[in-house]
């Protein structure tokens, strides 16, 4: 039995329900990450015995499960997508917006599905707007296609955030730093193409980055859905 189907028990002596303690829960996370969430924790933020939280959930894993499945409901579209690239396009960008509000999310996510009410709506919204396109397989491979692009990305820039958060340093500033090692480097002529990228490449910021990733990958999805005799490839 998952916890969404485990009755929740009578709310005495004090009120406590699985919605107050998961606000607890995430509001810890956001605070100082998965490290700072434990049953311990959360009861004492609601002034409860530590005990009365297993009436509600048995494990930190359920309690984590929850929590995604919170987030998934600030993910879930508001309304519904005009084609399947609108709609895998918003799930990747409303995942990230997401994961930029609860950094926590990024470590999480591209595990196993998540099941509750929000996730599985949020899972039908994508899938249903591909529907009928191609045959399921192909539907899925897509939809997973993408999320593996937005997953990688999203924990990659959140790598990004935290280590700017450890050192001080921002983006500009650890490459101000570290740019005189690089220049004597690249001046060893041993690596040309990596030396072109540095003093050729465009610098984007992160959104830019990842719109222009996704959109090739987008790119690459309508390309398979368009492909003639599909089914037997």
């Amino acid at each position: 039995m998952t916890v969404w189907d485990r009755p929740e028990p009578p709310a005495r002596p004090a009120p406590l329900d699985r919605e107050r303690i998961v606000a607890a829960a995430v509001a810890l996370a956001d605070e100082g990450g998965l490290e700072a969430v434990s049953l311990r924790k959360v009861a004492a933020r609601l002034n409860a015995g530590p005990m009365r939280l297993y009436g509600y959930i048995s494990t930190k894993q359920e309690l984590f499960d929850l929590m995604v499945d919170e987030v998934q409901g600030e993910i879930l579209p508001e309304e519904p997508p005009g084609d399947w690239r609108e709609a895998l396009s918003t799930l990747a960008h409303r995942t990230r917006r997401a994961a930029l509000r609860h950094e926590w999310l990024a470590d999480l996510l591209g595990g196993r599905p998540s099941l509750g009410p929000n996730g599985l709506a949020v899972t039908e919204a994508t899938l249903a707007a591909l529907d009928g396109l191609a045959d399921i397989d192909t539907v899925m491979r897509a939809v997973e296609t993408v999320s593996a692009y937005f997953t990688g990305a999203i924990r990659r820039e959140i790598a990004g955030v935290r280590a700017e958060r450890a050192t001080g340093l921002s983006k500009r500033e650890w490459q101000r730093a570290f740019g005189p090692h690089v220049t004597r480097m690249l001046a060893t002529g041993r690596f040309p193409a990596l030396s072109r990228a540095v003093h050729d490449g465009t610098d984007m910021d992160a959104e830019t980055t990842f719109t222009t990733g996704l959109n090739w990958v987008l790119d690459a999805v309508a390309a398979r859905l368009q492909a003639p005799d599909l089914g037997d490839r």
